[in-house]
């Protein structure tokens, strides 16, 4: 069985090294986490926000295993980021102080899988929220992070098999514009929910699954094509929707993650680059990706504790947090002590946060934000 270390070695290799498969770009350098990024970063505080965080989600989760509260109570989604949270701090099914929770959250996202209709689906159909591939697309995100992490043998072999099934609707879910909508068919699409499919692939190829680059660039061409290059932000659909300024902040901060899960960084080589086509394509999203993190840094949402809530605002946070970690430097270096503090004032004294989805919800994307830095996930890592 891998260390978790090994497992990441093990996805970077195959990611460099496989032919007819791409989410990684050539002068992309990948290191092992060493644990520096997290110095001076992660403080006390930070430390004590995210155990009474995990804490609270210990304390109440429910019954048979799964997370989400009211309308989303055994949300597929929700479940997948309340199990990551305990993962991202250093919890392995069955292993570390949470990892029964781990397991259990596991077992319950893959009993969600509709083998009659859509093989391969991960939705709880009893669960009242709209757009159940968000859920399919966290799910399917969790499943490619705890590969590897399995130590039970049979437990092993269903996670490799459900996820190899979960990859395989996705790619038949994506429509011909490149991206992805609500429901497992190819019609629709908007950027919410295609970047939670792209990266649920990169987070699978990463793990060993072969991901046809041909999806990957399709994907990439409708992302690029959402966003105003005059302005840097990024439209919810090809034909637009959504406002400007801060409420495009949210879809802006998915926008560029998209194109990071995708293989494209602000330290891409691009000259190094071959073929003209790629190179072209990759010259293009760097330009992107950097008029994104302007824009994000133009428009970060602020308020203070006793600010205004809406329910992109964790949403927002997640995605932000892992782009500017992917940028590195003053990008990283401003951003996160700032939003750690305002993440940390805004934790309720039950050690829980709340927004407009669902307290356990909100809870999950605090925890998994303040602990970015610890280098944890391998999705995450830089």
């Amino acid at each position: 069985m891998w260390t978790r270390r090994q497992f990441v070695s093990r996805g970077l290799v195959g990611l460099l090294g496989a032919g007819g498969v791409c989410l990684a770009r050539p002068g992309d350098e990948e290191a092992l986490p060493d644990g520096s990024l997290s110095k001076d970063l992660v403080t006390p505080k930070t430390d004590d926000a995210v155990t009474r965080g995990l804490q609270f989600l210990a304390a109440r989760r429910n019954r048979d295993g799964s997370f989400g509260t009211n309308g989303y109570t055994g949300n597929v989604a929700v479940t997948s980021l309340g199990a990551l949270a305990f993962m991202a701090a250093g919890n392995q099914p069955n292993r570390g102080p949470y990892g029964r929770i781990v397991a259990d959250a596991l077992r319950f996202v893959m009993n969600q899988e509709d083998r009659n209709r859509h093989p391969g689906f991960l939705h709880n159909p009893n669960d009242s929220s709209h757009g159940p591939m968000y859920g399919h697309g966290f799910g399917t995100l969790f499943l490619a992070e705890v590969t590897g992490q399995v130590y039970d043998p049979a437990l092993r072999e269903e996670v490799d098999a459900k996820l190899h099934r979960a990859v395989a609707l996705i790619l038949k879910s994506q429509n011909p514009e490149g991206g992805w909508r609500y429901d497992p068919e190819p019609r629709e699409a908007d950027i919410s929910v295609t970047i939670c499919q792209i990266m649920a692939l990169r987070a699978a190829r990463n793990a060993g699954i072969a991901v046809p680059k041909s999806a990957v660039d399709r994907c990439v061409k409708y992302v690029m094509n959402c966003q105003d290059r005059g302005f840097g932000y990024f439209r919810y659909q090809l034909q637009g929707g959504g406002g400007f300024g801060q409420e495009a902040f949210a879809r802006t901060a998915a926008g560029v993650v998209a194109l990071c899960s995708a293989g494209y960084y602000l330290n891409t080589d691009v000259a190094a680059i071959q073929d003209p086509a790629e190179q072209a394509r990759a010259k293009a999203a760097v330009a992107g990706i950097r008029a994104g993190l302007e824009f994000m840094r133009r428009n970060r949402p602020l308020g203070g504790p006793m600010g205004r809530l809406d329910m992109h605002y964790f949403y927002g946070h997640y995605y932000a947090m892992q782009a500017m970690f992917a940028a590195g430097g003053d990008y990283w270096k401003e951003w996160y002590p700032a939003v750690r503090e305002e993440l940390i004032g805004r934790q309720l004294a039950e050690g829980c946060w709340a927004d407009g989805i669902c307290i356990h919800y909100a809870t999950a994307m605090a925890c998994i934000c303040l602990q970015i830095p610890n280098n944890y996930l391998p999705i995450l890592q830089r």
